[in-house]
């Protein structure tokens, strides 16, 4: 009987071990896999030295489009691959696709519930992408992508705008919370629900005051 239970509690700190090595491992070894991807884009005998010259020319291109006197010559030659037939779809795609998560003009922001049947209450966690769909003759809808959980892929829906419900938490842990199917980003989304009500008792106290 003080075998079983000492073995059981081996197992259970083996399990404890693996909840605790393996996604540090895993977030180590990604980590040092990618750096030495982006290392290996620009060959030079210094280790790092790759990377850090990566950096440098990302960070420059991007000062030079900020410039008033480079953003021409960006626009020019955007211009022209835009003109190209297959180039262009592949230029603008990309470009659309990074623009939706970085930049002035993130897409993944607005977090949403969707009701999808209103007779059994099923809503799926989604996020709003065009607020304006005159131009598909749809004045009344909104376009919301729906995320599949562990997986880097989704759906786009076009959905009545009753049918929508705004949600103010952060975008980031809505993503988190789907794309780990409800296990991991609870606890962000917590923590930024009582953020927001404090702020919100604070805004009241000073208005009383």
């Amino acid at each position: 009987m003080r075998e079983s239970i000492t073995f059981r509690r081996i197992f259970n700190y083996f399990l404890r071990g693996l909840l605790v090595l393996v996604p540090i491992a895993l977030t180590v070894y990604i980590i040092i896999v990618s750096l030495q991807w982006l290392d290996s884009l620009l060959p030079v005998p210094v280790p790092g030295l790759g990377l850090v010259l990566i950096i440098g020319i990302i960070v420059l291109f991007g000062y030079l489009a900020s410039s008033l006197i480079a953003r021409p010559v960006f626009e020019m030659m955007e211009e022209v691959l835009m003109r190209v037939p297959l180039i262009s779809l592949i230029y603008s795609s990309i470009k659309d696709l990074l623009s939706a998560f970085v930049g002035d003009k993130k897409k993944f922001t607005q977090a949403v519930l969707v009701t999808l049947n209103e007779a059994d209450g099923v809503q799926k966690l989604g996020f709003i992408t065009q607020t304006n769909l005159e131009v598909l003759g749809e004045a009344g809808k909104v376009a919301v992508y729906l995320p599949h959980s562990y997986n880097f892929s989704g759906n786009l829906y076009i959905v009545a705008k009753e049918r929508v419900t705004l949600l103010n938490v952060p975008g980031a842990d809505v993503m988190k919370f789907i794309v780990s199917g409800g296990v991991s980003g609870y606890t962000e989304l917590g923590l930024a629900k009582e953020t927001r009500d404090n702020q919100l008792k604070q805004r009241e106290l000073t208005k009383i005051d």
